[in-house]
This record gives C-alpha cells, sequence and structure tokens, in this order.
C-alpha cells in the first residue's frame, strides 16, 4: 500500500496486531501500518467497527483482518494473538491501545469501578505483552503501549483511569528491561486530549473544547492520525535503539505548568 510502488514500505512484511482498532487511535493506527505495507490485525469487541476499518484498507489497497476479541479476557486476547501469528506467519509489532475507564470522585467510588479501570487497560496490556514476548522471542519486534497524561498527572474524577495508565508506563519500562536481551523494544506514547469518539461527547461542548485548548501550548487537541505517526515511528525499525521510552504526544501539555485560565 505504498504511495510510490519504487518505495519500499517501513513495515514490509511485518505482521502488526493493534486492539481497540475500531475507532479512535487504533483504527488511525492501523491505517498508518497498513500504508507502510504491514500486515495488519485489529481486534474489539464489536464486528461493525473492525469491519469498517478493515474495508478502508483493503480498499486502499492495504492488507486487513479483523478478530472479535475482548481485550479484558485473558483467553480471547492471548487466543487473538496466537492466531493472528500462526495464520499469518508471525507476529513483529504490538499495539496495546484498548481501553476502559470509569468517572467518579473517590469517596464515592465502589471497588467495582475502581477495578474496572485496570482489567482493559493494565491486565490486557500485560496479557497482550507476555503473549508478545513470547512469539517475539527468536525474531525480536516491537511493543507500543498507549497510555495517557492521565498517568502523569493526577486527574480529579479519574483516580482510577489515573492509576491505570500510570501502571502502563512504568510496567513498559520493566518489559524493555526484560525483552531487551531477545530483541523487543517496548515504548509508551502518552497521548492528552485526543479527537475520538471516546471524548466526543466533552469536545462537542464549545466551551468545555475552548477551555481544553486554551491549557495546549499548540491551541488544538490532537488527532488520531497524529498519534498514529508517533505509534508507526516507535514501532518501525527507525526507533531501533529506542526502548523502555514514554513519548508525549500531546501539543506540549505535559510540558507547562498551568496556573489559570
Amino acid at each position: 500500500m505504498s504511495q510510490n510502488n519504487d518505495k519500499r514500505g517501513r513495515l514490509q512484511g511485518k505482521v502488526a496486531f493493534v486492539t481497540g482498532g475500531g475507532s479512535g487511535i487504533g483504527a488511525a493506527t492501523a491505517e498508518r501500518f497498513a500504508q507502510e505495507d504491514a500486515t495488519v490485525v485489529i481486534c474489539g469487541r464489536r464486528q461493525a467497527p473492525l469491519d469498517e476499518v478493515v474495508g478502508r484498507i483493503r480498499a486502499a489497497g492495504g492488507q486487513a483482518h479483523a478478530m472479535v476479541a475482548d481485550v479484558g479476557v485473558e483467553e480471547q486476547l492471548v487466543g487473538a494473538l496466537e492466531q493472528a501469528a500462526a495464520t499469518h506467519g508471525g507476529l513483529h509489532i504490538l499495539v496495546n491501545n484498548a481501553m476502559a475507564y470509569t468517572w467518579g470522585g473517590i469517596e464515592g467510588m465502589s471497588t467495582e469501578d475502581w477495578r474496572a479501570n485496570f482489567t482493559t487497560s493494565v491486565d490486557g496490556t500485560f496479557w497482550g505483552t507476555r503473549t508478545a514476548m513470547k512469539l517475539m522471542k527468536d525474531s525480536g519486534g516491537a511493543i507500543v503501549n498507549v497510555s495517557s497524561i492521565c498517568g502523569t498527572l493526577g486527574t480529579p474524577q479519574m483516580s482510577g483511569y489515573s492509576a491505570a495508565k500510570a501502571a502502563i508506563i512504568n510496567f513498559s519500562r520493566a518489559a524493555a528491561a526484560e525483552g531487551a536481551a531477545s530483541g523487543v523494544r517496548v515504548n509508551v506514547v502518552v497521548p492528552a486530549v485526543v479527537e475520538t469518539p471516546a471524548t466526543a461527547g466533552m469536545l462537542s461542548d464549545e466551551s468545555t473544547r475552548r477551555n481544553t485548548e486554551k491549557i495546549i501550548p499548540m491551541g488544538r487537541v490532537g488527532q488520531p492520525e497524529e498519534l498514529a505517526s508517533a505509534v508507526l515511528f516507535l514501532a518501525s525499525d527507525e526507533a531501533a535503539y529506542i526502548t523502555g521510552a514514554a513519548l508525549p504526544v500531546d501539543g506540549g501539555r505535559s510540558a507547562v505548568l498551568v496556573t489559570a485560565l
């Protein structure tokens, strides 16, 4: 799916698996990978959005496949990864992008709601990383985990989500240290507010959107394609000597102390 048939795609010959690939950052990443000639497998809980993404990729000349799997269920995620590797001749790239979250203050939060933040985001990242490290052990590979600025800065009403996203960052450092000897690189992208279905409700309110943009030095929220480009870099051989890194892709949001709107 290269734009120039004489130019080798950066991911040519690679098999990439993207969780949460039916929308937002996951869908944009899958499409970007396909543009660089990867064979892309996306997973999610619902068939229809996955099929839509696969359809767009194939219509543009790329290779993509959909697998219905709940990342919060160990057997489903591990099975999907193993099946994808067996079907397509290995696994070279994994993007742990799927997440789930709950809102609410700490005093009123139930234990069930607290734990709901971890099953998909943290457990799923662990299950995916563990499986990928086994599949990549002989040939090496790249794992890119998606965290959030909420994992580096405190966010009221989102303590569970913030804790889960912080866990992903430090888990990825440990995984990078363990995977290095086998040529498995593990890195993290750290977005702030990105225009996705998950943020559509918040950003649809003009006042909320303006206030959000005021605290971002670049003056706007991010786009999924911008995150996808960062994921592509970390997944590609251009980042061959980068592992254990957490890359902010946030328009400068994490670089500033906001004292007033």
